[in-house]
């Protein structure tokens, strides 16, 4: 099938002026994305790590295992939260967190999480809500539910998220993070999760890029050269 150089010229000038405009915002997303501060991205410093000593006394592992029972035990590590030491261990089934000193199951309440996200914050603001999330949400799509959602009335109206498992502040969102995970949407064309480079959306831009360099260099030569050339057909006619 023969297509008319004419028909071509249409389709190319408006397959580019769409792959135009993606250009146009991977250009501006890339920009934006360089010129946020990426400090003020992750939330500001964070606070340094604390290893927990377990205490000269502690006999509670005894304590511990009896609430464990026959669970298969994946993984133990002793740590600190809130500032006291507690023994988090990994089971096939879920992971659970005793007091170190006590044996006593340590449960990460919203009072708890409100007192973890207080303590990452690097100005020390108070929380004003925390909410329990059982499904994940966009800013914590790369972390397993359940989550403590806390709240903060500070400056960059930041939301922390706890995890309701072992007390880990998981993420620290603020608006210039907000700002920062638009323009990534953007840039990545990942317009649900915001996490892959190889969806389908994308490989057919790559793909219609592809058909535009052919064929762009295709009608150069077809239409554009051959009458910028008529000039030596008309000298080697003399």
């Amino acid at each position: 099938m023969k297509v008319k150089s004419i028909w071509l010229r249409r389709i190319h000038k408006w397959v580019g002026l769409a792959i135009g405009v993606q250009f146009a915002l991977w250009a501006i997303s890339g920009a934006a994305m360089a010129l946020l501060d990426m400090e003020a991205v992750a939330g500001g410093p964070r606070s340094e790590t604390i290893h927990a000593a377990l205490p000269g006394n502690a006999s509670s592992w005894p304590i511990i295992a009896r609430q464990i029972g026959t669970a298969k035990i994946e993984g133990v590590r002793l740590k600190t939260l809130l500032d006291r030491p507690v023994v988090e261990v990994r089971t096939a089934r879920s992971t659970l967190m005793f007091d170190a000193r006590t044996g006593e199951q340590v449960r990460m309440t919203a009072t708890a999480a409100r007192a973890a996200a207080h303590a990452a914050h690097p100005d020390g603001a108070h929380p004003v809500s925390a909410a329990l999330l059982t499904e994940t949400i966009l800013p914590v799509r790369e972390h397993e539910p359940p989550i403590w959602q806390v709240e903060f009335a500070d400056e960059g109206a930041s939301t922390y998220y706890v995890s309701a498992t072992t007390g880990t502040v998981l993420e620290r969102r603020n608006d210039t993070w907000r700002w920062w995970d638009f323009f990534w949407m953007l840039h990545n064309m990942d317009y649900v999760d915001r996490t892959s480079f190889n969806h389908p959306l994308i490989i057919t831009v790559g793909v219609a890029m592809a058909w535009l360099a052919v064929t762009g260099f295709w009608l150069l030569f077809r239409t554009m050269w051959r009458h910028d050339l008529a000039w030596l057909r008309l000298r080697d006619g003399r």
